[in-house]
């Protein structure tokens, strides 16, 4: 019996000792680049945007858009109305927007006549806004989906009347000096704070009567929001801008050329 218990006091003290010196000789690993430090940004909250949001819309006028003829703000929101829609007069490329929007209360027309608008990143990728509150049309023409390319992952619409809101991340193409596509845009959308876009690959330009497709353009584009005639209301629209970081590949070169 001392036998053995001598024997596990010398085993347990091997493994005692073995471990102790793994932990002397084992090094953290770090990746060893260079990153410049993120900046700090106050977050906000449920009212207010990130400290570094470009605010375009904060209910009092449309003076950070061009306006179509007919949208009136009123009660710290802008509706649709008259003719044409809203465009920025700002451009962007690859960026974090959000909006909060309300199809009318009071429920008329069905399917794509009802509560319908759009957001169209680079004026030309659609986000559909659209009351799908128990209201059945085309699957990829639905709230939330990326029109005539992709479905909603999920139908998280509100009932007519009420607010909602979307946040969307969006990755712009890039092009290549032939005119060819490089990389395609991508887009996440959470609706009411549901994920119904997972980073899908946009196929190209939004139309009605064609496939989809792409035609190269200037980096940054403004944003434009659709008057469809459905009296949408629109409030709190603020967007981020998004830098990219350096691919490891880059960022090694430009580390060793210095």
């Amino acid at each position: 019996m001392k036998h053995k218990l001598r024997t596990l006091s010398v085993t347990f003290l091997t493994l005692l000792c073995c471990s102790l010196l793994g932990a002397a000789v084992l090094k953290e690993w770090k990746s060893g680049i260079a990153w410049i430090e993120p900046v700090v940004v106050n977050p906000g909250d449920s009212t207010t945007p990130p400290s570094d949001a470009i605010v375009l819309f904060d209910g009092k006028d449309l003076s950070k858009w061009d306006a179509g003829k007919g949208w009136t703000v009123q009660d710290g929101y802008v509706q649709a109305g008259g003719e044409g829609g809203i465009t920025t007069k700002q451009s962007f490329g690859d960026c974090q927007l959000h909006l909060e929007w309300a199809a009318p209360a009071e429920v008329k027309g069905e399917g794509q006549g009802r509560g319908n608008s759009g957001v169209y990143l680079m004026n030309r990728y659609e986000l559909q806004i659209l009351d799908s509150y128990e209201n059945k049309t085309y699957f990829d023409g639905q709230c939330g989906a990326i029109y005539k390319q992709y479905p909603p992952l999920v139908n998280a619409c509100r009932k007519p009347g009420e607010w909602q809101s979307y946040d969307i991340i969006f990755t712009a193409p890039r092009f290549c000096e032939s005119g060819s596509l490089k990389s395609p845009a991508y887009i996440t959308v959470l609706h009411n704070g549901v994920l119904v876009q997972n980073h899908v690959e946009i196929q190209g330009n939004t139309f009605w009567a064609s496939p989809p497709s792409y035609e190269k353009h200037a980096d940054k584009l403004p944003i434009h929001i659709q008057n469809h005639g459905n009296p949408i209301r629109i409030r709190n629209v603020w967007i981020r801008e998004v830098q990219a970081l350096p691919s490891l590949e880059k960022k090694e070169k430009s580390d060793n050329s210095q």
